[in-house]
């Protein structure tokens, strides 16, 4: 329960601070360009607000319904849909009688804001705390190879990454997402034999783990160390002890876990028992373990990160300015790179809400890691706001680019409707994404 109030406070405080300057970033342009700009919440006050206090044109306030917030524009078609405020003849303070250049201004300035504010962040948690980072020779026993896909492909456990299309990789622990998100066309890799291969990878390969469910393709390769013995499991009804030795398992001689699941994976295809040869004090015994119906044993094997060396690279404020822009264009490209898996049957269901976003944050209070997942809402806002979506930032642009281009202003009945069509697919999207959440919570413990 402490874990979820944490987490709740984290993404109340975060979502509070990203909301309040997007809302800025209309604003402070509106009111340059002398527009009246009658309201500004965070959060929606659907019904009442939880405080409010007007300070001179303008409302201040808060709501409480914590879905988003908005800055209310005279004149201007949006959420309120005050129709009342339309019909009136058009006055010098309202949004429709400024010029459409400084219409597009006000309207991109949240979007702007948001990507400024991400890659703000990126560069203050750079100067601040740096960066860790692994290199080919810091993955100790190299990579297990848990994907099928990649097997077939020529990758073998105990690879250790040498270079990613022709370059070495500022992170080889990133290479899930490299594969996943950048679409490289090859991988250089260095064999336990010692020799290297450069290894040609398919243009879907992306698609092709996304679908397998393969996500984590890499993994990095651990000794073998019992973890635990399930209670009543074939591993413990065969005598199977935490305290043993593996030292082969059906004749074959094993050091690391990845060859342990191979032989129970071979032996559970063709039906038969799985014979561990085993060191206990100074007696070697043979087990013979019957796999369950899902071809599982009951042994897990410990995680152990001291496999795993990071190095840390601290950054001067010279240095942090251009390495926190880049990360910010990368995180930015990668995740519009991620938004095409949306769109299959597998993405859709994937798709989360806010307890999706709350899990971005850790159970105990770490400002990095916050302002890490700050950057990247961040960055995530300035994406989808800009999307050509009635209702959204980016729809407003659209009929606003159409008329500067064409010269004639979109029929108001028009705006109206599309403003309504974008809010109820905005609805139905947020009441999807939670509703995936609250299944996924209920059903897929």
């Amino acid at each position: 329960m402490n874990d979820f109030i944490i987490k709740a406070i984290q993404l109340i405080l975060s979502l509070s601070i990203l909301i309040v300057l997007h809302e800025l970033g209309h604003f402070i342009p509106a009111k340059i360009f002398k527009t009246r700009v009658e309201k500004f919440y965070l959060f929606f006050d659907v019904k009442f607000s939880l405080f409010k206090k007007k300070i001179g044109e303008t409302v201040y306030g808060i709501g409480w319904l914590p879905l988003g917030g908005y800055v209310k524009i005279s004149g201007m078609i949006d959420e309120s849909m005050d129709k009342e405020q339309m019909a009136q003849p058009p006055q010098p303070w309202e949004f429709r009688s400024k010029p459409a250049w400084q219409r597009l201004i006000i309207m991109v300035g949240g979007v702007t804001v948001n990507l400024l504010l991400g890659i703000l962040i990126y560069i203050l948690i750079l100067f601040t705390w740096g960066s860790d980072y692994s290199t080919k020779d810091d993955i100790k026993y190299g990579f297990e190879i848990t994907s099928e896909t990649l097997e077939k492909l020529g990758f073998q456990d105990g690879d250790k990454i040498v270079s990613i299309d022709g370059k070495i990789p500022d992170d080889v622990m990133r290479i899930n997402g490299l594969l996943f998100l950048r679409s490289p066309k090859t991988v250089t890799v260095e064999h336990t034999s010692g020799n290297t291969e450069t290894i040609q990878l398919p243009d879907d390969l992306g698609e092709q783990l996304f679908k397998s469910g393969e996500l984590s393709a890499f993994v990095p390769r651990m000794p073998i160390q019992f973890d635990s013995i399930t209670p009543n499991s074939p591993a413990e009804k065969a005598g199977l002890l935490g305290t043993d030795k593996i030292l082969s398992v059906n004749n074959q001689k094993v050091k690391f876990w990845d060859e342990v699941k191979t032989q129970i994976k071979k032996s559970s295809a063709n039906d038969e028992d799985i014979v561990f040869e085993v060191l206990r004090n100074r007696d070697t015994l043979q087990l013979a373990i019957t796999p369950d119906a899902n071809g599982k044993i009951g042994v897990g094997n410990l995680v152990d990160m001291s496999v795993i060396e990071r190095n840390h690279k601290s950054y001067g404020l010279a240095e942090s300015i251009p390495a926190g822009i880049s990360f910010g264009i990368n995180t930015l490209k990668d995740y519009v790179g991620q938004f095409k898996y949306i769109f299959t049957k597998k993405g859709a269901s994937e798709l989360g809400g806010f307890g999706a976003i709350g899990n971005m944050f850790p159970p105990t209070w770490d400002w990095q890691a916050f302002w890490m997942s700050t950057a990247f809402i961040s960055i995530i806002l300035a994406f989808m706001n800009i999307l050509p979506i009635p209702a959204l930032d980016g729809g407003h642009v659209v009929f606003l680019l159409y008329e500067m281009v064409s010269g004639r202003k979109p029929n108001e009945k028009v705006l109206e409707y599309a403003q309504v069509v974008g809010f109820v697919l905005l609805i139905s999207l947020v009441l999807y994404a939670n509703g995936n959440d609250i299944y996924r919570a209920f059903f897929q413990k």
